[in-house]
């Protein structure tokens, strides 16, 4: 029988990835004068976890990495060195260069062994400084009979094992001996028995031995002196010889069920080579072994006997039982479950089927006689309603935090501010608001430009905002909420605003229609134009006039709004207003001809009946309509579409109020049908890209409804819109 194992090195890469992560969350939050030793430990917990599942699974280099890390990382938390910003940028370097080789592994990318090697020989060299100036830790109390064994610093571990399969033993083996000298033995009932000289503490044992057995199986005590040790064998073992003399045993008898032990360096060896005797060295193409690097591929029938404890101990491989509980690591495994995108999306297609479905059945019983068909019409409702529960139910699971979007700019922050000499707070607030998962990965790209853009251009140098009153340190703050049917994002710093007077003359500069007494809402909205930028020098941050057009561009593509607040010397705000999903949408059926149109009810303001002295000519450029003394382009959607329509005069049908981006048109159609939740299809998948079309829906007689593209709508109408805002 043969074993799939890319499931499980799936599983090590997602929990390398969400360990590297957390490690980077910590680090860039921790107090570097006063360290939280809770955030240390976990920190280290990270590194070692890191190590342990790269190393089970032979991932070498990987392992290497994290081994450095990790004995700085323990000699800080011990508190033999102190942490210094030099540690916290070497470990953030020692992140990047993790995830590098974890992506070079998982996709094939490419790994700078430069880089690697460079952040090896930092991170030695800051562990060797460390250990010359290290102190000496302080005494403890006289020893008793009773107390530890102390050699060198050392103390002794008595490991009791629970049963366990003579490869697990082997493999715990090989990974508490690089802790310190280990020995081996058996209890009477036959179960094994550790005993462990080390400096490390219990957390690490725990850490190690949590990837075979669960931590409430496993019991450490510390062994009494070496004089009592001698005298009573702690009532299994055999009196201790001298240390010589316990390694020829060891090494001659095998403790009865182990071959001799090598040395730390042979047993290293070992490890890489056999990935602890359960998968040999790794490599991602799982082929057949390079005869020129000797590299293997995974020992699939192997694979079989370690597959169940894997899968079980894969949500927290290197738990410290001291620090979480049995019931936090149930919670682990209980409460959330990894499934594929793909999987999510099949099921939401499935329900926009069932919906559509449930529409047709409902519709079809509309002309029933509610009295002969009374259960019937009671089972129907019934089933509208669950139907809408079920949708609202599978359209939750495609809902992620913003979380996974803001975690990304605190170290953007740190870098960037470091870079351009600026001190910079960087706060978050709403991070747990949900937003649909096709929005939340677009949404990502524009945040990043915006918030560089708050760095470079908004947030003073910290000697003129010291000349200015201000706090040398400036505030950058990111936020969600949801507002109605949206969600609003904002990016928000306390520098010194947008100048009016220099957008306003780089923008004559460039052409653009301007004049001196446009509103600032206005002004602010030109930085938006292509190849708009007020600043003076050109640099690898900003200054090319790149990127905020392309922010609006996409943020309209989701169906978003951007608006900007500002005021001199006091900071600006950017505010993006996104629709929480894009597969399903609130929208107005409109009727031209015989066709049906949807159109997203979010762009509607109202509807009215116009009448025909409110109907304005402009020469050339189409009609306008007069609405409370404000002139809007008329478009007739049946032109724009080529649509055969009775109804040629806007006075004979409804004129629809459509507002986009702070513009507003007015559309011209025969009636309006009704108001409906629409499941969108993608029209361009499944047929090709139509303007001024957006998707499609599936209505309940069976019929395809085009929903429209009101933002294109509109911006075809935007010059008609600038020549005839001053019609009168």
């Amino acid at each position: 029988m043969t074993v799939d194992m890319s499931q499980f090195y799936q599983v090590f890469f997602e929990e390398a990835e969400e360990l590297l992560a957390e490690m980077e969350r910590l680090l860039l939050a921790i107090d570097v004068a006063q360290p939280d030793p809770e955030d240390l430990n976990a920190i280290f917990r990270s590194a070692h976890s890191i190590k342990g599942g790269a190393s089970t699974f032979g991932i070498t280099d990987l392992s290497e990495v994290t081994h450095v890390l990790e004995t700085l990382l323990d000699r800080i938390r011990k508190g033999e060195t102190a942490l210094t910003g030099e540690h916290v940028d070497a470990f953030l370097a020692a992140k990047d260069t993790l995830k590098m080789q974890l992506d070079g592994h998982r996709h094939g990318g490419e790994v700078d062994q430069e880089q690697v090697a460079g952040v090896r020989a930092t991170l030695q060299s800051l562990a060797q400084q460390g250990a010359a100036g290290a102190q000496p830790a302080p005494r403890r109390e006289q020893a008793s009979a009773a107390a530890p064994a102390r050699q060198g610093g050392k103390t002794r571990y008595c490991i009791e094992l629970p049963e366990l399969a003579e490869r697990d033993v082997t493999a715990l083996a090989g990974e508490l001996g690089l802790l310190g000298a280990l020995s081996q033995s058996r209890l009477p009932d036959g179960r094994g028995v550790f005993t462990l000289d080390t400096e490390d503490g219990t957390e690490n044992i725990v850490a190690i031995c949590s990837f075979i057995m669960e931590p409430s199986d496993l019991k450490i005590t510390e062994e009494a002196a070496a004089s009592a040790e001698d005298a009573q064998g702690y009532g299994f073992f055999e009196p201790l010889q001298s240390a010589i003399e316990q390694k020829e045993k060891e090494n001659a008898q095998g403790y009865g069920f182990f071959e001799p032990l090598q040395s730390a360096i042979e047993q290293k060896e070992t490890e890489n080579a056999q990935g602890y005797g359960f998968f040999p060295p790794f490599t991602p193409n799982g082929g057949a072994p390079d005869a020129a690097s000797g590299v293997a591929t995974p020992d699939r029938n192997a694979a079989a006997e370690f597959a169940s404890a894997l899968s079980s101990k894969s949500r927290t491989p290197g738990r410290d039982a001291e620090k979480h509980s049995a019931s936090h690591a149930h919670n682990e495994a209980s409460t959330s479950i990894r499934v594929g995108i793909e999987k999510v999306d099949q099921l939401i297609n499935l329900v926009g089927e069932l919906v559509i479905t449930q529409a047709m059945i409902e519709q079809r019983t509309d002309s029933l006689d509610p009295i002969l068909h009374e259960r019937l019409l009671n089972s129907v409702s019934q089933l509208t309603r669950n139907t809408r529960d079920l949708q609202e139910a599978v359209m939750s699971i495609r809902m992620m935090p913003m979380d996974y979007v803001f975690s990304r700019f605190p170290r953007m922050v740190r870098d960037l501010a470091g870079k351009l000499g600026k001190k910079v707070e960087f706060v978050t607030q709403g991070a747990a608001t949900e937003l649909d998962k096709g929005l939340i990965e677009r949404i990502v790209d524009p945040l990043t430009h915006l918030v560089r853009n708050s760095i470079d251009h908004g947030i003073e140098m910290p000697d003129l905002r010291h000349a200015a009153g201000k706090n040398e340190t400036g505030r950058l703050s990111l936020s969600a909420a949801h507002q109605g049917g949206n969600i609003v994002i904002e990016v928000s710093d306390d520098g010194g605003g947008l100048s009016r007077e220099k957008i306003l003359a780089k923008a004559q500069q460039q052409g653009l229609p301007v004049t001196d007494s446009m509103p600032d809402a206005d002004v602010w909205q030109l930085i938006f134009a292509p190849g708009f930028s007020t600043a003076e020098i050109v640099t690898d941050v900003s200054g090319r006039g790149v990127g905020m057009d392309v922010v609006k561009r996409n943020i309209t593509a989701m169906g978003g709004v951007v608006d900007i607040r500002s005021l001199r010397g006091f900071g600006t705000t950017i505010s993006i207003s996104l629709p929480l999903t894009l597969a399903i949408l609130d929208g107005m059926s409109i009727r031209v001809g015989q066709e049906i149109y949807i159109l997203p009810l979010a762009y509607v303001v109202e509807s009215l009946q116009p009448i025909a002295a409110d109907i304005k000519e402009i020469s050339g450029s189409g009609r306008v309509i007069k609405v409370r003394g404000d002139y809007l382009p008329l478009i007739p959607l049946y032109q724009m579409f080529g649509v055969e329509s009775a109804r040629t005069e806007p006075a004979e049908g409804i004129v629809v109020i459509l507002e986009s981006d702070g513009r507003k048109a007015a559309l011209f159609v025969d009636e309006l049908v009704g108001q409906q939740q629409v499941v969108v299809k993608n029209l361009e998948s499944n047929y090709r890209k139509v303007a001024g079309i957006s998707g499609a829906t599936i209505l309940g007689d069976g019929g395809v409804s085009l929903i429209i593209d009101v933002a294109a709508l509109l911006r075809s109408s935007r010059q008609l819109n600038d020549e005839s805002i001053h019609t009168e």
